[in-house]
């Protein structure tokens, strides 16, 4: 079962992810009545239209910072529950492969290294089901991608990202709340971004 196929592309340039964090600034509540779902978000964080999501929100400081909601089409989706994706595990491997077939590139000698970090299931205090899948990517590129030696055509990394998915199923659809940040600002955000994680929430909507 195919997850949510997004129509946005994250930013390709990484800058060899050198950011500079901000302190946490506290937080704003972003409720969507119409399509059923609410997250807290940090209130320095920027909503930024056009950009293909359901919603999109991107940290003005850290440019490869973002978070996004993408959901499935009401018409085409029948979703009873998240578990209707399998195992977190198995959830796990849809998200990756999704943002692998996102992320795919067309330059030549670039490579992409995955890995699945963590996959965890929780009923939140709404009494729902939520998958939580964490997943780290690097993206290489070699330096002089047209040289003919082997030896001339040198990896060098273009970004190091931590991807972070909460699933959770209303409505007959899935919905999924999404975080991008580079690795080495990950470790100094981790507390806010987990608590974005934990306030996402799936609603009811009204028929």
């Amino acid at each position: 079962m195919a997850l949510i196929l997004s129509s946005y592309i994250f930013s390709e340039v990484g800058l060899h992810d050198i950011a500079f964090a901000q302190p946490s600034v506290g937080f704003r509540e972003y409720i969507d009545t119409f399509d059923g779902y609410s997250f807290k978000y940090p209130q320095n964080w920027i909503q930024v239209r056009g950009a293909g999501a359901d919603i999109f929100f991107r940290d003005p400081y850290v440019l490869d910072e973002n978070l996004s909601v993408e959901l499935s089409s009401p018409s085409s989706s029948r979703y009873k529950t998240v578990e209707d994706l399998g195992s977190p595990q198995e959830a796990g491997t849809k998200v990756l492969k999704q943002y692998l077939t996102e992320f795919m590139s067309t330059r030549l000698g670039v490579r992409r290294e995955s890995n699945i970090l963590s996959t965890s299931s929780r009923v939140a205090d709404d009494g729902k089901l939520y998958y939580q899948v964490e997943v780290n990517i690097k993206s290489y590129a070699n330096t002089n991608e047209l040289a003919v030696m082997p030896q001339d055509r040198v990896p060098r990394l273009e970004w190091n990202r931590r991807y972070l998915s909460v699933l959770g199923v209303e409505n007959n659809r899935l919905y999924e709340l999404r975080l991008q940040t580079p690795e080495s600002v990950f470790v100094e955000e981790e507390n806010d971004l987990r608590q974005v994680m934990d306030s996402f929430r799936v609603n009811k909507v009204a028929g």
